[in-house]
């Protein structure tokens, strides 16, 4: 009886650890591809509707503001008012929203101070300021009726007790250098 036993017991853990996939070396799972996200409808105002374009920067402070932002509701707040801010801190940063007397967003300004920068960003300013180092960060973003109007990082960097201001747009293009 102990036999039927362990030979049954030893049968059903074999067949349970060979019913589990193994990974294929070639195959790319696990890889997620990263795309834009498209809009956001946060709300319906009668036959128009508040588009807020968020922005998929790398820094995880940014998008938790981000998400907040979104999953906030004015509800009725704004009806009497001829336009209506909400205004949203964190430890990094900002992010001020206006809404028109119809409950419509019409216009989003954020700014972040110290957060962590796109690669793109990076490289583009250590492959054209080789021996420099970033020593301030800061990042706008605009955007009117559902349009982005700037995207752009002020840098401040340094070389020795020589500095100089940059900015850079989130795919590495240097807009300025003073």
């Amino acid at each position: 009886m102990k036999s039927i036993i362990l030979t049954f017991l030893l049968i059903s853990l074999s067949v349970v650890s060979y019913s589990q996939d193994k990974p294929k070396k070639d195959n790319q799972q696990g890889k997620m591809k990263i795309e834009e996200l498209p809009a956001v409808v946060i709300k319906r105002v009668g036959s128009d509707f508040s588009v807020y374009l968020p922005d998929k920067n790398p820094d995880m402070d940014v998008r938790k503001m981000e998400e907040k932002f979104i999953a906030y509701d004015i509800g009725k707040d704004y009806e009497g008012n001829e336009s209506y801010l909400v205004v949203m801190q964190s430890k990094k940063g900002s992010l001020a929203a206006t809404y028109d007397e119809n409950g419509k967003l019409t216009r989003v300004v954020e700014q972040y101070k110290n957060i962590r920068l796109p690669n793109e960003v990076i490289y583009s300013v250590y492959r054209n300021y080789p021996d420099w180092s970033i020593v301030n960060d800061k990042f706008l973003y605009t955007q009117e009726e559902g349009d982005i109007n700037k995207k752009q990082y002020n840098l401040k960097i340094k070389k020795g007790k020589e500095t100089m201001k940059l900015t850079v747009r989130p795919n590495g293009e240097i807009l300025k250098a003073k």
